[in-house]
């Protein structure tokens, strides 16, 4: 079975790997201060402040492995018709129903955090404007039933 890739931007790719250098360096050594005063207070088999720090360098690491994988199967993918939504399009729509506009950058699904208004090209959303171009209105389905946007514009 061939492993799966993860299409990314250039720029999120640098991302994953400065995240990925912060948690193997201040990351572990954190942890590894939290669990040595942890230590510190003896008896680790009641121990909360022991457990939580175990619990948080757990998580850690499993966060290191992850970007590992991610990054050793990166695709560096970059925008191809600088006229339509592509990965690395920072597009802005507005939805019809209401005429309230949004701005999007289409990242992979490594990147994607939509608080910060990065959405995955695979996500009902960045599915639906991949490939269109200003002007256009694109219908997404949604669990609230359909929503429709224009594209305002498109910038790479």
């Amino acid at each position: 079975m061939a492993a799966k890739t993860f299409k990314m931007t250039a720029a999120g790719k640098a991302e994953l790997e400065r995240e990925l250098e912060s948690l193997k360096t201040e990351g572990r050594i954190d942890i590894a201060e939290k669990l040595k005063v942890a230590r510190s207070y003896g008896d680790l088999s009641e121990n909360s402040e022991y457990d939580e720090a175990k619990s948080e360098q757990a998580k850690i690491e499993a966060r290191i492995t992850e970007l590992e994988y991610q990054l050793d199967h990166a695709e560096i993918v970059e925008a191809a018709d600088k006229d339509a939504v592509s990965m690395g399009s920072v597009v802005t729509v507005k939805r019809l129903s209401d005429d309230v506009e949004a701005t999007y950058e289409i990242v992979g699904f490594a990147q994607s955090n939509p608080a910060e208004g990065k959405i995955s090209d695979e996500s009902p959303v960045g599915k639906a404007l991949m490939g269109s171009k200003i002007g256009a209105t694109v219908v997404v389905e949604a669990p609230i039933g359909n929503l429709e946007f224009e594209i305002i514009s498109i910038g790479n």
